[in-house]
């Protein structure tokens, strides 16, 4: 892969989970990109513990060689009134347009279950046909939003939200302008819902505008389902990992991404118990398998 055209960056989730504040507690902000860096990534995402001024936060991470990349977006459109969605997303944009960052990743969190102690494998909200309208609407306006910024939208799939299967992205993408809305692709949540993680990137590649790469490990998995575990129960469990760590081939994926023209970052984003995994290492693993698969 051309590193002219590719940069690989890992997600502060690894150090400090935000959904759950006690995983990582004591690991600081410093630490993370400093060992992000060290272990050789150019790129992160925003986390919480990361500074609320992006001034400090881009003189932080530029002495240490690294870019803001993209950060989460939780949107409720199809619950909330849209001007509430609106503002929040542009407080949102002009923070990353300052910080350097270009991309932002939307996940719609009406109604979602991956915060919540319950099965996550049981009971989602099925969107209606009102409310699908109101999501797709919803973001091709925030698209347009992000566009006038120079910002680019991508829509992050997800487990335990209402748009997680592949049958509900291509929904989703039918119905969005793929001028201002694109996908974010992430490896770990279709293989989880019991996606084939390559057939869905040959799928929607054309929409793909960053890419989230998480590894799994199908017996956890298994038991999550199997035993009605919480989404975050079953971070803690082990269910993802990094690449090369757990049961995804990825040279697959990247030969698709390469084939397809694909410019942008690629992200490690695997949450772990930062106890049971050391996140420093992890990165190092992911790193190394990196390198030998993708040659940059």
């Amino acid at each position: 892969m051309d590193s002219e055209k590719i940069k690989l960056a890992i997600a502060p989730i690894a150090w400090s989970n935000d959904d759950r504040p006690e995983l990582g507690a004591g690991n600081t902000f410093e630490q993370s990109i400093s060992e992000m860096a060290l272990a050789g990534f150019r790129g992160t995402e925003r986390g919480s513990k990361f500074p609320s001024d992006p001034l400090m936060l881009k003189e932080a991470l530029d002495m240490r060689g690294l870019s803001l990349c993209n950060s989460w977006f939780s949107s409720f459109l199809i619950s909330k009134p849209f001007e509430a969605t609106a503002a929040a997303f542009e407080r949102a944009i002009a923070f990353l347009k300052a910080a350097g960052a270009r991309t932002v990743g939307v996940s719609e969190q009406s109604y979602s279950l991956q915060g919540l102690d319950v099965p996550i494998f049981k009971g989602r909200y099925i969107m209606n046909e009102k409310e699908w309208d109101l999501l797709c609407d919803g973001l091709n306006k925030l698209g347009r939003m992000a566009a006038r910024e120079g910002m680019s939208l991508t829509f992050h799939h997800h487990m335990g939200t209402t748009v997680q299967s592949a049958e509900e992205v291509s929904k989703l993408m039918s119905r969005t302008d793929p001028e201002t809305v694109g996908l974010l692709y992430d490896s770990g949540h279709f293989a989880y819902c019991g996606e084939d993680p390559l057939q869905s990137l040959k799928d929607f590649a054309d929409r793909v505008r960053h890419v989230h790469l998480k590894d799994i490990r199908p017996a956890v998995a298994d038991m999550v389902r199997d035993e009605d575990m919480s989404f975050m129960d079953g971070v803690v469990a082990g269910t993802f990992t990094v690449p090369g760590d757990g049961a995804l081939d990825f040279l697959p994926i990247f030969e698709v991404l390469e084939s397809r023209g694909y410019r942008g970052w690629l992200v490690v984003e695997a949450e772990q118990d930062p106890a049971v995994a050391n996140p420093f290492a992890y990165a190092l693993r992911a790193r190394e398998y990196l390198r030998e698969i993708t040659g940059i």
